[in-house]
């Protein structure tokens, strides 16, 4: 039985969350334990022990990339800010509409509006006995007291102006005195109610059933004469709530009356349900619920309040379980695959969209900007593209475009067809290298990844993916970068149970076009010096943009500045698990360039853009993590360097082997030749031991000085890393151990590659460094002393100074051999040949590649 399409239904539709709250400030008074539980006093304490406080604590440990403890959620909310949490639940949720209930009193709470910044469609649900309860606390003019009859005019004239000038849904909560409603509530016995609750005193707080059944009966009058919903919350947990008396059976006599025959009510929402108990407890509840009640009348909410990561939690395990239950109805014969995915849909979005009559044309559509899938068909735009995403093995993003139904219909199963060439492209030609494999015969599958579906920021109508090469839709294909990650962090987890967090640092130029002499030059568009406000302020149009779009797409921002060269900035991403680091990467480096190019600039990534100026690389930071727990930093200040033994066998492999993974991390060679007149004329940036001679003058008429790209950034004092050496804290360090702040004093957190640069394959660089690490782990290989100086040359082994001696390396690297395919490194090796062959030939050919990095 194939359950692809229904797991695809399931994990792809946008959600409609029929029942939540609202959200508070980060300084709200409001612990963020209740996140996981709404037990209050000592029971609080005791519910970190639960099975769902564990499970959902490591849940959001994944989501954020962060230690599954809940110091280290809370200090990641904390650091990231409101806006980016939200953006990051909201996203992954992929939740197209909230209905708020917005009587639940919260500290420092946002009002509806708010909500409107995360999600294109937010309803509001009235809850009726705040309406009352508000009416009732003020005074009437001239002394008059409150009866029956000035009451219900008062309540009939809020409730219809509030639910009509915000198009609201009405909610009653009648769970106070349960739900045994007496449909014959006789006024007398109402208006000996509302004497005894104004007796009471103020604030006023209604609790006598006679006035709760007389104000249930009046809302749904005015529910059903406008056409209105109403949602009968029988949820377990609120204190006032008796188990006895919340059977929704009670309701039978409403339900039977005539007068409400024409009212809709709610009443099986599995909110809170899912995801407060066990899985084993959630899926019970769920079967239980299908048994009951048609499908077409049970909805999906999340009962989220006061913290995003409720909406996220409720949405994953919803999806989860749902998948879980219509399986196993499939596999059991109750529904057939084609009746369970319209079941799926039914559950988490189409049944509310029905029901609250949503209509996602007239909403205000937020930087989120997606709307259920199963309204997209009647949406649907000839001109809406989904731009599907791939990196070759030259380092180049290319991409796919295809109409939206057409992916949605067919393209999502079957992928499109790429010629294998094009995995055997160089950065020079869009043509295979020589002897790599691969050319015009064959073809491969590029297939999107759903998961990473997201709307373009800066072309709204528009979305984009980023795809695998499959043989055949679920076999990969050997040449597969994103997969060649997964089967090297397999190995990892399999073999040592660990996980390679990464994080980037994107360095780029931002150019300008101008003519000169009748001919386009490119060049820097500030000069303005390191971390200078002044070349902050002129290009801050175009990074609070980047930012921006980064953040609506879940892709956490740690900070911006002005880097030293020319027109060039550094934007530091948060840290992941290093899968979805390397899709953030993709993501980060399409963003850039493409809001650049909005504002009339070209944003490049290429390591070296001019002789006489500092290069651009993509350092990375790299931990190691096992249980939620990051291992790579000691457990405590014993260790000699702050760092594990786990940590320091991973950082002595990459140490080790860093010379044979350059053409990974750092794979493009530029040759640009010049005659310098004198040894001034040699850029200051350059190694100059070619022209170190006291006869200059007979060189200089023969010797041309050599400047490589990926390698001529690579040189010493430009804190790139040019000596095969570790240090802490050491600028000069190809590999650095890295303590940011808030790590323990004398513990290392992380370590830093520098030599990783912007024209990789991030895939299959991560990759490199973890087949390294592992390397060093299987060996128990151990670290040199830290070099924590500006280095000595004459003491230490100085790092390739060309694409050719990495490569040699590279050829001399049989460790390599386990993680990538015969197939994989013999393209690599070919690309890399190619390009050294061809600008070592052609001078200029470097001047195009602003453009394709």
């Amino acid at each position: 039985m194939n359950l692809s399409e229904l797991r695809k239904a399931v994990e792809e539709v946008e959600l409609v969350d029929a029942h939540a709250h609202n959200l508070v400030s980060l300084h709200s008074n409001f612990p963020f334990i209740h996140a996981f539980s709404e037990a209050q006093g000592a029971a609080l304490s005791s519910s970190q022990h639960s099975l769902s406080f564990k499970r959902s604590l490591r849940d959001l440990a994944e989501l954020y990339g962060c230690e599954s403890s809940l110091r280290s959620v809370e200090e990641y909310r904390r650091v990231s800010g409101l806006e980016l949490t939200c953006s990051t639940c909201f996203k992954a949720a992929r939740i197209s509409a909230i209905l708020i209930d917005d009587g639940l009193e919260l500290d420092k709470k946002h009002d509806i509006e708010w909500h409107k910044g995360f999600i294109p469609l937010v309803g509001r649900i009235l809850r009726i006995e705040k309406v009352a309860e508000k009416i009732l606390d003020e005074d009437l003019p001239d002394g008059f007291s409150w009866t029956l009859d000035s009451f219900t005019k008062a309540f009939v004239t809020n409730y219809y102006s509030e639910v009509t000038a915000f198009k609201n849904k009405s909610r009653i909560a009648a769970y106070r005195s349960g739900l045994e409603i007496n449909t014959n509530v006789t006024k007398i016995e109402a208006e000996d109610g509302l004497t005894q609750v104004l007796h009471a005193g103020k604030p006023i707080r209604i609790e006598n059933k006679n006035l709760i059944d007389y104000i249930f009966l009046q809302s749904l009058e005015v529910a059903q004469s406008y056409d209105l919903p109403m949602q009968i919350h029988t949820g377990f947990g609120d204190k006032d709530l008796d188990m006895r008396l919340s059977n929704p059976l009670h309701l039978r006599s409403v339900f039977e009356d005539k007068r409400y025959s024409n009212s809709r009510i709610v009443y099986l929402d599995f909110g809170l349900a899912i995801p407060k108990l066990s899985v084993h407890g959630m899926i019970s509840s769920l079967k239980e619920l299908l048994e009951l009640a048609p499908m077409n009348k049970v909805m999906f909410s999340t009962d989220g309040y006061a913290f995003p990561e409720t909406f996220y939690l409720g949405a994953k395990k919803s999806r989860e379980v749902i998948f879980s239950v219509l399986r196993d109805s499939c596999i059991d014969g109750d529904l057939s695959v084609p009746e369970a995915v319209e079941a799926a849909k039914d559950i988490l979005a189409r049944n509310a969209i029905h029901f609250y009559k949503i209509n996602f044309a007239n909403s205000v559509v937020s930087s989120h900007n997606s709307i259920p899938l199963t309204v997209i068909d009647e949406l649907e735009s000839d001109v809406s593209f989904v731009r599907i995403i791939w990196v070759d093995n030259s380092g180049q993003h290319r991409c796919r475009a295809v109409p939206r139904k057409r992916f949605n219909d067919v393209v999502t199963k079957n992928g499109v067809g790429l010629a294998f060439a094009v995995m055997g492209m160089t950065s020079f030609l869009d043509g295979p290298a020589a002897g790599s494999g691969l050319g015009a015969v064959g073809e491969t599958r590029l297939t999107p990844d759903v998961s990473t579906r997201k709307t373009i920021p800066w072309s709204k109508q528009d979305e984009m993916v980023l795809g695998d090469l499959n043989v055949k839709p679920g076999q990969a294909w050997e040449y597969c970068p994103r997969e060649a990650l997964r089967r090297v962090s397999k190995i990892l987890k399999d073999e040592f149970d660990l996980v390679m967090n990464a994080g980037f640092e994107n360095e780029f130029f931002l150019l300008k076009s101008i003519t000169r002499e009748g001919k386009e030059e490119w060049i820097p568009f500030d000069s303005s010096p390191y971390c200078s406000s002044s070349a902050f302020d002129a290009a801050s149009p175009i990074l609070r943009e980047v930012a921006s779009a980064l953040h609506s797409m879940g892709i956490p921002v740690e900070q911006v500045h002005a880097e030293a060269g020319k027109g060039q900035f550094e934007l530091v991403l948060g840290h992941t698990v290093c899968t979805k680091a390397a899709d953030n990467l993709v993501y980060t480096r399409e963003t850039v360039r493409s809001i650049a190019r909005k504002h009339g600039l070209l944003a490049t990534f290429i390591p070296k853009y001019a002789l006489d100026d500092l290069g651009s690389g993509s350092h990375v930071h790299l931990s190691l993590w096992q249980n939620g727990q990051n291992v790579f930093m000691a457990s405590d200040g014993s260790s000699k360097y702050g760092i594990s033994t786990l940590g320091k066998e991973f950082m002595a492999g990459v140490l080790y082997n860093l010379p044979s993974i350059l053409p990974f991390v750092a794979p493009l060679p530029i040759r640009a030749y010049i005659r310098p007149n004198t040894l001034q004329d040699i850029p200051p940036k350059c190694d100059r031991t070619c022209v170190l001679s006291t006869n200059y003058a007979s060189i200089f008429s023969y010797i041309s000085t050599q400047f490589y790209y990926s390698y001529d950034r690579l040189q010493p004092n430009t804190w790139s890393g040019a000596y095969l050496f570790w240090g802490n804290e050491n600028k000069e360090a190809p590999l650095r151990a890295a303590s940011p702040p808030g790590t323990p004093g004398g513990l290392v957190s992380n370590f830093e590659v520098k030599s990783f640069d912007g024209s990789a394959n991030p895939y299959l660089g991560l990759a490199a460094i973890i087949a390294a690490g592992i390397d060093g782990l299987r060996r128990h290989l151990s670290l040199p002393e830290p070099v924590d100086k500006d280095p000595n040359p004459e003491n230490l082994q100085r790092l390739p100074k060309s694409l050719s001696e990495s490569l040699e390396a590279l050829h001399k690297a049989d460790f390599l051999e386990e993680f990538f395919s015969d197939k994989l490194l013999t393209a690599i090796k070919a690309i890399r040949k190619d390009e050294i062959d061809h600008y070592s030939a052609n001078k200029d050919a470097y001047k195009q590649l602003i453009h394709r990095y």
